[in-house]
């Protein structure tokens, strides 16, 4: 028996949480990770991309992710959207460091002027969304 390859079509953020909840399961994580999905002309490209061992975004990384992302964009997926997930072990409460790798995937994204979906957090059992309007009351905190 072969599986059928997981080709949802994405034109909302209910969509977008659906996929992700379908793709990251139930399981925990083990540690903190960013997962990066593809998205050309409403449907997500079949591989996904995780960042290990992602501690905080510094300035090192922002650049360089930001090159990426427009790279990408400009180089391999013309009309390209990015979707971004923040795994980490725990509870599905938002915490500072959930709202800075939000904000920064934002930023990075706005600056390297590639379109992004809202970011979602993934922990055990549990995927929410962070929209921007999420972001302000924590952001700088610890």
């Amino acid at each position: 028996m072969t599986e059928e390859l997981f080709q949802p079509t994405i034109r909302t953020q209910a969509d977008l949480e659906s996929a992700w909840r379908r793709l990251m399961g139930p399981w925990s994580f083990g540690g903190r990770s960013v997962w990066m999905m593809l998205i050309q002309d409403d449907v997500p490209l079949p591989q996904l991309t995780e960042i290990t061992d992602a501690d905080e975004p510094d300035d090192l990384f922002r650049a360089n992710f930001g090159t990426v992302l427009t790279l990408l964009r400009d180089d391999v997926v013309p009309r390209v959207s990015f979707a971004f997930l923040v795994s980490r072990p725990g509870s599905g409460f938002l915490t500072a460091p959930d709202r800075r790798w939000a904000a920064a995937l934002y930023e990075i994204t706005k600056d390297a002027g590639v379109p992004c979906e809202i970011v979602h957090l993934g922990t055990k059992g549990a995927i929410r969304p962070i929209p921007p309007d999420q972001l302000e009351p924590m952001a700088s905190s610890a």
